[in-house]
């Protein structure tokens, strides 16, 4: 399991713009470097990332491999309601991270 950063505040009011923030701990090996013996080492990186809200889609991103290690992202969103801020990271050799945060609404 990697490291996740995610900012994310706990309380917001209705209508509200949040910034959320995140960072993920991720070698992100492009598949096109050699290690020390000349060979080619695999390539390795998180190819899609997809956040929730209200179980609604706030943001998909398909990522690729310029992305640095340790991919990090911030977007907005718009607090409407109490619920379930859910992340999803994927990527290759079968990597899979979920977080989920909650975020309480007032107002």
């Amino acid at each position: 399991m990697a490291i996740t950063r995610i900012t994310l505040p706990a309380q917001a009011r209705r209508g509200e713009a949040i910034e959320v923030q995140w960072l993920i701990a991720h070698p992100m090996e492009t598949g096109h470097r050699s290690d020390e013996q000349g060979r080619l080492v695999p390539r390795d990186i998180i190819t899609h990332f997809e956040c929730r809200y209200l179980d609604q889609t706030v943001i998909s991103l398909d990522l690729f491999p310029a992305i640095a290690a340790n991919p990090y992202c911030a977007f907005t969103l718009v607090a409407e309601r109490s619920g379930q801020v859910a992340f999803r990271w994927t990527g290759d050799h079968g990597f899979e991270q979920q977080e989920v945060r909650m975020l309480e609404v007032q107002g």
